[in-house]
């Protein structure tokens, strides 16, 4: 098992509103990080996008379910994430199953979590979520 995985995973879970100061000892000044639904170039503009993440959540909660290293500085990192947002789910927890593809040296210089962007907030919402159970049903 990458020992640098198991510390990178160790020290992301950690991070909370309170320690995103510790986001340039995770990732380079030029870390490119891509989800279903973002596209951020550089530490400044991940750290924008954590801050918010982290003001609009009332938890936050990766739990890493395994790791491998493809190659040196290459790897995936499987998780689970719960969340609770007051307007998403009527303030229950949301799970929601991903994996995270990292590129690094020292440090990640390039992150991209692969997850079901429907999973995560689309199903949750009262009008949208209605019209995706209808939908899934009818393709079952």
């Amino acid at each position: 098992m990458s020992a640098f995985l198991q510390d990178f995973a160790r020290r992301f879970a950690d991070l909370d509103a309170d320690t995103l100061d510790r986001l340039p000892t995770l990732y380079t000044d030029d870390v490119r990080f891509r989800d279903p639904l973002h596209e951020i170039q550089g530490i400044q503009a991940l750290h924008a996008y954590f801050e918010k993440l982290y003001a609009n959540v009332e938890s936050l909660r990766f739990d890493f379910q395994g790791m491998d290293e493809v190659r040196a500085g290459e790897g995936y990192l499987r998780w689970v994430m719960t969340y609770r947002h007051p307007r998403i789910a009527r303030g229950e927890p949301v799970q929601v199953e991903g994996c995270s593809h990292l590129l690094w040296r020292d440090k990640v210089h390039a992150h991209r979590d692969y997850f079901d962007a429907g999973a995560l907030l689309y199903e949750h919402l009262p009008l949208l979520g209605g019209a995706i159970s209808l939908l899934k049903g009818r393709l079952a």
